[in-house]
C-alpha cells in the first residue's frame, strides 16, 4: 500500500459557471494529521465532498486508500469515516444505543461498542439520552460512532466548534491518539491554534486554490516578522551587538536587540557565532515567529476570524 493515504492531482470542480476548485494539489501522509485552511468560500467544504466521494470531479484525479475516487467510490466509502460540524446522534437514543445502531448497520463485533464508550469515557453515561450530553460529549460519542467502522482514514469538520477549552484538548487527546494508532485525518477548522496543535502538515485554499503548503513551522517562516530578541546584561554589550547586526532594532531601556531573521537555526546558528567570535554574550535569548494567524491574513487578505469550512 502506497505511504499517500491521499493523492489529489489537477482537481478541478465548477458549479455552472463559478470555478469552486482551481487545479488543486494534495497530498495527505498515511497516520498523520492534514488540516485544509482557507476562508469562507475558499472551496474546502467542495473538497471535501470530492474526496468522501460525495461529489465528482470535473477534472484531475483523486486516490483515496489507493482507490480511485471516479472509479471505486464503494471501496473508498469502506476506508474513511467522515464526521461533520454538527454531532450526527440520535438525541432520542441512549449513547450506547446510538453505538449499537452502529456496529449493527456495521456488522461489527458486538463488543466494539463497549470498548468504545471506555475508551471516550462515555461508560457512566452510556445508558442516558444523548439530548442530555454536553455538547463534548456528543461531539465524543459522534467520533466513536464514526470509528464503529474502524477507518483507515478519517474527515474530520470542524471537531471542537463551540466546546469549552478542556473539552477542545479532550478532543486533541482523542485525535492524537488516533494518529498514534495509525489512522490518517483530514483536518478541517475555523481555529488555527487547533491546526498548529495537531497537523503535521497544512495547505491553504483560498478562491479555489492552493496558496501554500507545509508544516506549521514553515509556514510561519514564509511571513516576514521572525526575529531573534537578545537581552544583554550591561550597556556595553548591547552596544557591542549592534554593531555587528546594523539591521538590527536596539532597546536601551530593556537591553535588549531584536534581530531580523527567517526563525530558522541556520541564521541562529551563524547569528550565535557572530557573537562568540566578537566575545560578547547575551543573558536570554529567544526566538519570535509569526503565528497562523499571521500567515493565514498575508496568504489570504483576510484575517482568520473569516475561517469557516463553507
Amino acid at each position: 500500500m502506497s505511504s499517500s493515504a491521499i493523492e489529489v492531482s489537477g482537481l478541478r470542480k465548477a458549479f455552472g459557471n463559478k470555478t469552486v476548485l482551481d487545479g488543486i494539489d494534495l497530498t495527505v501522509r498515511a497516520g498523520t494529521v492534514f488540516s485544509l485552511l482557507g476562508p469562507n468560500g475558499a472551496g474546502k467544504t467542495t473538497t471535501v465532498n470530492v474526496l468522501t466521494t460525495l461529489t465528482t470531479a470535473d477534472g484531475g484525479t483523486v486516490r483515496v486508500d489507493g482507490h480511485d475516487a471516479a472509479t471505486q467510490a464503494r471501496e473508498i466509502r469502506k476506508a474513511i469515516g467522515v464526521t461533520g460540524q454538527f454531532a450526527a446522534v440520535d438525541e432520542l437514543l441512549t449513547g450506547r444505543e446510538n453505538l449499537q445502531l452502529m456496529a449493527d448497520l456495521h456488522r461489527a463485533d458486538g463488543r466494539v461498542v463497549a470498548q468504545l464508550l471506555d475508551r471516550f469515557d462515555l461508560t457512566e453515561a452510556a445508558g442516558k439520552q444523548a439530548s442530555t450530553y454536553s455538547g463534548g460529549m456528543r461531539r465524543k460519542l459522534d467520533l466513536a460512532m464514526t470509528l464503529v467502522g474502524k477507518p483507515r482514514i478519517i474527515f474530520l469538520d470542524e471537531p471542537t466548534t463551540g466546546l469549552d477549552p478542556r473539552s477542545r484538548r479532550t478532543m486533541w487527546d482523542i485525535i492524537r491518539a488516533l494518529v498514534a494508532d495509525g489512522v490518517t485525518v483530514f483536518l478541517t477548522t475555523q481555529y488555527l491554534e487547533e491546526a498548529d496543535q495537531l497537523a503535521d502538515r497544512i495547505a491553504v485554499l483560498d478562491q479555489g486554490r492552493v496558496v501554500a503548503h507545509g508544516t506549521a513551522a514553515e509556514l510561519k517562516r514564509q511571513i516576514p516578522g521572525s526575529h531573534v530578541r537578545l537581552r544583554f546584561a550591561g550597556r556595553a554589550d548591547l552596544d557591542a551587538a549592534a554593531r555587528l547586526f546594523p539591521e538590527a532594532t536596539t532597546d536601551a531601556e530593556s537591553l535588549s536587540l531584536r534581530v531580523p531573521g527567517d526563525g530558522g537555526t541556520r541564521a541562529l546558528r551563524a547569528l550565535l557565532d557572530r557573537l562568540d567570535a566578537q566575545g560578547v554574550s547575551a543573558e536570554e535569548l529567544s526566538v519570535h515567529t509569526p503565528d497562523l494567524d499571521d500567515v493565514f491574513l498575508a496568504l489570504t487578505g483576510r484575517p482568520s476570524t473569516e475561517v469557516t469550512v463553507r
